[in-house]
């Protein structure tokens, strides 16, 4: 089955990425279909508890990544051993980015607004990871020339112009283009010269002296949140479960 799938599906030398990203979109979606019915208090599943401790996935989540990780690197890039390490890899890392804003936040959010933090940081990997299967490099260097690849310097010099414009869109407070932006040049390009988003590094910087410029980008981002916050959650929700209402505070616990 490895080698048919390495021979008519998976680019020769990319068949342990592409194990890892179906092993992580599969665990992340078995994961949270489990605790969705674990909410519902639907099935036979139930917290996993060591007397009153309750162990989140992560843990387990961690274990399985670390040796994953630790195999892989001990390993060759071929053979059944790498696919192995691969496929333990991709378990351990849905189970950990699944509680992603727990980790970030040291404290259960997994139901609250905080929470959608996971499905986005899953959703950005799983983008990631699947373009770099499909053939794009990392800083946009796949498609040079023999001439380019013997020229170190111009590579050096695209490597690092990409890299500028990756932080310029990540200051400008635009990460998921940055992000992107790292493996697509164009799309950090594009982060890098549009307005900066109210509140950002970048805008307390530039923008503190020019009111217009503070002005149109409170106008183009408030656009922006009207037009696709919603279907946004709509789509988290889909994915993630929708998270538990904020019970209303009092006017003395308002700040």
């Amino acid at each position: 089955m490895g080698h048919w799938l390495q021979r008519n599906i998976v680019e020769p030398g990319k068949l342990p990425l592409f194990l890892a990203l179906a092993s992580f979109v599969l665990t992340f979606v078995v994961t949270r279909s489990i605790v969705r019915l674990i909410r519902a208090g639907k099935g036979p599943f139930g917290n996993v508890k060591a007397g009153d401790l309750h162990i989140h996935h992560v843990v387990p989540g961690v274990v399985l990544t670390v040796i994953g990780g630790f195999g892989a690197v001990a390993s060759s890039r071929y053979g059944f051993w790498p696919c192995v390490c691969a496929v333990v890899f991709g378990i351990g890392a849905g189970l950990v980015l699944d509680e992603f804003a727990l980790i970030l936040h040291l404290d259960d959010v997994y139901w609250t607004e905080a929470g959608r933090k996971s499905v986005e940081v899953v959703v950005v990997t799983a983008s990631l990871v699947g373009l770099m299967l499909s053939g794009f490099s990392p800083l946009g260097v796949n498609d040079t020339t023999d001439q380019e690849l013997q020229d170190r310097a111009s590579v050096i010099v695209t490597i690092a112009l990409n890299f500028l414009f990756a932080l310029i869109a990540l200051s400008k407070g635009k990460a998921r283009t940055a992000i992107f932006g790292v493996i697509i040049p164009f799309i950090a390009l594009i982060g890098s010269i549009r307005l900066a988003k109210p509140g950002s590094p970048w805008a307390k910087r530039f923008y503190r002296r020019r009111p217009r410029a503070r002005a149109r980008s409170r106008l183009r981002f408030y656009r922006h949140d009207r037009r696709w916050a919603g279907p946004s959650r709509k789509v988290q929700d889909w994915i993630g479960g929708k998270p538990d209402p904020e019970p209303a505070r009092s006017l003395s616990e308002r700040p």
